[in-house]
């Protein structure tokens, strides 16, 4: 089980069964808007918060997965999943109206991946035989938590990000019996917090790089591979700024990732004409990208190997407020086309 370190290896091989991924009225404007399964014309969602409509969010992306494999919530274990407010609340409201047994989990924007490597880390070693996992966020709940109010049109420098307001869930399973090709969860490498003393809210990208960069080296280290093991390295968000301090960091460290190969979600998701400074960002982002589009080209035969690796800054309001720096997380996972 345990690789090296801090590597995890699935024997098992974990299958990646069914994907449920929703998105808000920006999504709906992106370039990737062909991979979402459903989309909401407004930020409301029909609710009178934009807390519950994060929470219907994961409702819809949930039971989309489970439709796809025509599963009743009762046939799943457990639900893994995670957001950016307060308590992690809107994936615990979830959480009660499924009643599948629950693990809240924050990571911030690693979210997505955490749950992932839990996942596979569970169905690997029969502590289940379905899970679901994934994350969420919402623009205007996360704005009004972290910074301003949308609604005051406060300004942002050019290295600020776009949070997605979106969900992305898969059922993961035991692939045993399966008789095609799909997407299998092979290995997890877990995250160590990386703090370089940032303090810019505004510049998460770079806080985030120096996490994405140590995480990935440990991957390679602890598997004994190389950059050229894999089709595709992509990031969670840390778009433009961070994605190229990362490509950086890993010449650096000996490892040379051409633009082609090394991507990631927070440039993928939205149009060059939408307005999201240096890229996108939330546990949302590498959760409909990966679970959308990604999975998507894997099954095209674009790809046959991929290395996701979900970074977060686990900072809050109070820490911010208090003159903390920015504590940073990535979590890694390979997804392999067996």
């Amino acid at each position: 089980m345990l690789k090296g370190s801090r590597s995890w290896v699935f024997p098992a091989q974990p299958a990646i069964l069914s994907t449920g991924v929703v998105g808000g009225p920006f999504e709906k404007k992106g370039k990737l808007a062909a991979e979402f399964d459903r989309f909401y014309d407004d930020l409301w969602m029909g609710q009178d918060t934009y807390e519950k409509a994060n929470r219907v969010l994961i409702e819809d992306a949930v039971q989309i997965a489970l439709e796809k494999q025509s599963l009743q919530k009762d046939d799943v274990q457990f639900f893994l999943t995670g957001d950016l407010i307060n308590q992690i609340t809107p994936s615990s409201f979830a959480a009660r109206s499924n009643a599948i047994p629950y693990f809240g989990l924050f990571g911030a924007c690693s979210t997505s991946i955490e749950g992932l490597a839990l996942a596979g880390f569970l169905v690997n070693y029969q502590g289940a035989d379905k899970v679901i996992t994934g994350a969420s966020s919402h623009n205007s709940a996360t704005e009004k938590q972290f910074r301003y109010p949308t609604e005051y049109g406060g300004q942002k420098p050019p290295t600020a990000q776009w949070t997605v307001t979106g969900a992305g869930y898969a059922v993961v399973g035991n692939g045993a019996g399966l008789t095609t090709p799909g997407p299998r969860v092979t290995s997890a490498t877990i995250g160590k917090v990386i703090d370089l003393g940032l303090t810019d809210p505004f510049n998460m990208g770079g806080a985030m790089a120096p996490a994405a960069v140590d995480t990935i080296a440990g991957h390679f280290q602890d598997l004994g591979r190389d950059p050229s093991y894999y089709d595709l390295i992509v990031t969670g968000d840390l778009a433009a700024i961070g994605r190229q301090t990362a490509m950086e960091m890993l010449k650096e460290k000996g490892y040379t990732l051409s633009d082609r190969q090394y991507q990631d979600c927070g440039l993928l998701i939205y149009g060059e004409d939408q307005p999201v400074q240096s890229g996108a960002s939330g546990p949302g982002c590498s959760a409909t990208v990966l679970y959308g589009h990604l999975l998507n080209e894997m099954k095209k035969g674009t790809y046959k190997r991929i290395l996701v690796v979900a970074t977060g800054a686990l900072l809050s309001p109070l820490t911010f407020q208090q003159g903390e720096t920015i504590p940073c997380i990535a979590h890694a996972v390979s997804i392999e086309f067996l």
